[in-house]
Order: C-alpha cells, then sequence, then structure tokens
C-alpha cells in the first residue's frame, strides 16, 4: 500500500468510524480544534469525503479526536441473560486493557 492508499484509507476508515458511532462533523471539528487543529470544519469535511488531504499531523489530531468522542459515548446496550435477567454492561476500560 503506498503513503497515498494509506492516507485514503485513514479518511476513509475515520469517516466509518463517526458514521458507526453518529458523530457529526461538527462536534469532531470542535474537539480537533481544542487540541490546535489548523483546518477549519469545511477542510475536515472535505478531507473525510476525500476531496482534501491533509498533513499527517493534522489527520492523527483529527483521528484522536473523533477516538475521544467516541470513548465518551455510552456503552451499548447488552442483550441479558435467562439466568439473571440483569443487563450485562460493557466497560470499555477494562475491554481496552484485555484486549
Amino acid at each position: 500500500m503506498d503513503d497515498f492508499d494509506k492516507r485514503e484509507h485513514q479518511a476513509q476508515a475515520t469517516r466509518q468510524a463517526m458514521e458507526e458511532a453518529g458523530i457529526s462533523v461538527n462536534a469532531v471539528w470542535m474537539r480537533y480544534f481544542s487540541f490546535t487543529g489548523a483546518a477549519g470544519e469545511y477542510e475536515i469535511d472535505a478531507y473525510l469525503n476525500g476531496s482534501l488531504e491533509l498533513p499527517a499531523h493534522e489527520r492523527d489530531l483529527l483521528a484522536h479526536a473523533v477516538n475521544e468522542l467516541i470513548k465518551e459515548l455510552p456503552p451499548p446496550r447488552m442483550a441479558p441473560y435467562s439466568t439473571n435477567q440483569l443487563q450485562p454492561r460493557l466497560d470499555r476500560d477494562s475491554a481496552e486493557e484485555n484486549g
């Protein structure tokens, strides 16, 4: 995979993570900007849609913003077991440490 393919894959994977989590471009841009991100909201949107390239540092700041927003989301609902009728919780922090 050449550098262009890697950059394109990073943008696609970031966009997919945002879509799956239901996170808006505006929310991501606000968090990214708080990390001293230099691109504007329209540039971020263009990057995520494959119309603009960003330098590696800006792409990584954007990925960090997305990942932080995802970590702040409540865990997804899980199915209860028949033995206890309690809803199991997904503890993201312990799952990340073990996986």
